[in-house]
């Protein structure tokens, strides 16, 4: 039987993002363009200042390998239309930066060096090309007469450039393993201009092309196809507070997610996450069924920074004790006990304390099904009381009380004192055949 190509997905649950283009020299929004409507010639004069000559995608690909992912996707071209590679169907590309050079290419190399899966993203927006009508987030769309310039767009022929250059980033770099295009709004109007979905797109005929170049690629769900069921779903910067269904039935799901609250490089104001956010967020995607994509945004001179790469070590320093209990996991049908996630893999369900607990800690539904528990951290064995047992407060002060009604299903694990040293502790419980 032919593999499951989805199967790696759903089994690693952890890859790294990047945003990374022309207006990372602004240092400030990847949709700098559009919010601040700016003036197109002052938006192509970042074209003669692209040189990232720190770009060291092994070295990406490295850190990502060392914190937990396993692939990673990388921004060939965002909305403003900039294209990482010296596409054949733009002008607007790094062929015209001091750089010159292919920065796809490298990229692939690196990731394959490194035993990741590749990642594409692309934009279907593209305020750039003449062909891209007008609409609520198009830099000119406050000109005076949008409706006289979208006349002269001719929609069939930015269909045809759209396949094109999804055809050079499918057929030019070998296997892609995950394609996360970006993004669809036809409800959105604005000044009477309409948004764009799938007629816009031909989304139909596009995601034709991308099976047929690349039978065994996962796509994302924004395309529009809301009568094809997508290889996943992609929440971005939002934890659901249930597993993400369609009909009734679990999908696979990648939060996006950035390491701040940028997803560019930003030299100020980032915001930047906890460790335990960092960690936090990860767990609850893995507890609810799916996976993240966590985001860097590598400088204009192509470093990931110190604070991305804090980050980055915040996930390799949890990894190295803590991998299975992530990777291969998945949701637990068990109740997590209050201020805790469960991951489970089979016959291992793991514990994920939020906050460590004094002595006990509570498991309903778990009373006689476990028969070995640790901690994860070194591996040391973790007790419970007998069935029934009560837990008491040492001394007189609870004399005189009723006595507390137990369920006979109740798991009562007996924890040492002294939070260990991880940021998120985590108990392994082997659960009986």
């Amino acid at each position: 039987m032919p593999s499951d190509p989805k199967a790696w997905f759903a089994h690693d649950r952890f890859g790294m993002f990047i945003h990374w283009g022309l207006y990372t020299l602004h240092a400030d929004a990847e949709w700098h363009w559009s919010y601040n409507e700016v003036d197109r010639e002052e938006y192509f004069r970042f074209l003669d200042y692209f040189d990232p000559d720190l770009y060291d995608p092994r070295q990406w690909a490295r850190m990502a390998r060392e914190a937990g992912m396993t692939h990673m996707t990388l921004t060939t071209k965002h909305h403003d239309g900039f294209c990482l590679w010296p596409s054949q169907n733009s002008e607007f590309t790094v062929a015209r930066t001091p750089h010159g050079r292919d920065l796809i290419g490298p990229f692939v190399e690196a990731c394959r060096a490194e035993g990741l899966k590749v990642g594409l993203y692309y934009s279907l927006i593209d305020w750039h090309h003449r062909d891209f009508a007008i609409d609520i987030f198009h830099p000119l769309r406050n000109i005076e007469d949008p409706e006289g310039y979208n006349a002269g767009c001719d929609v069939a022929r930015y269909q045809a450039f759209m396949k094109a250059q999804v055809r050079e980033l499918l057929e030019n770099y070998g296997r892609i393993d995950h394609l996360f295009m970006d993004f669809s709004y036809p409800d959105q109007i604005y000044r009477g201009l309409p948004g764009k979905g799938r007629d816009y797109w031909d989304s139909a005929n596009l995601i034709a092309l991308v099976r047929e170049l690349q039978p065994d690629i996962i796509v994302n769900n924004r395309l529009d196809l809301t009568d094809v069921v997508a290889d996943f779903y992609t929440p971005e910067c939002f934890i659901p507070n249930a597993r993400p269904t369609r009909n009734g039935e679990p999908v696979l799901f990648e939060a996006a997610f950035n390491t701040n609250e940028a997803w560019q490089h930003k030299r100020t104001g980032t915001q930047p996450k906890s460790p335990h956010q960092l960690l936090q967020t990860l767990i609850d995607m893995v507890a609810m069924g799916g996976n993240l994509l966590m985001n860097v945004g590598p400088t204009a001179r192509g470093e990931i920074d110190a604070e991305n790469t804090a980050a980055l070590r915040a996930y390799a320093d949890w990894f190295a004790r803590h991998e299975r209990a992530i990777r291969g996991c998945g949701y637990s049908e068990f109740e997590a006990p209050f201020g805790c996630r469960l991951t489970q893999n089979g016959k291992r369900l793991y514990i994920h304390l939020y906050s460590w607990p004094y002595k006990h800690l509570y498991v309903k539904g778990l009373g006689g099904k476990v028969a070995y528990a640790q901690l994860l951290d070194d591996g040391s064995e973790i007790i419970w009381l007998p069935p029934g047992r009560q837990v008491r407060g040492e001394g007189e002060g609870l004399r005189g009380l009723d006595p507390v009604a137990l369920p006979g299903d109740l798991l009562i694990l007996e924890l040492p004192v002294a939070k260990p040293d991880a940021v998120i502790p985590v108990i392994e419980l082997f659960l009986k055949d």
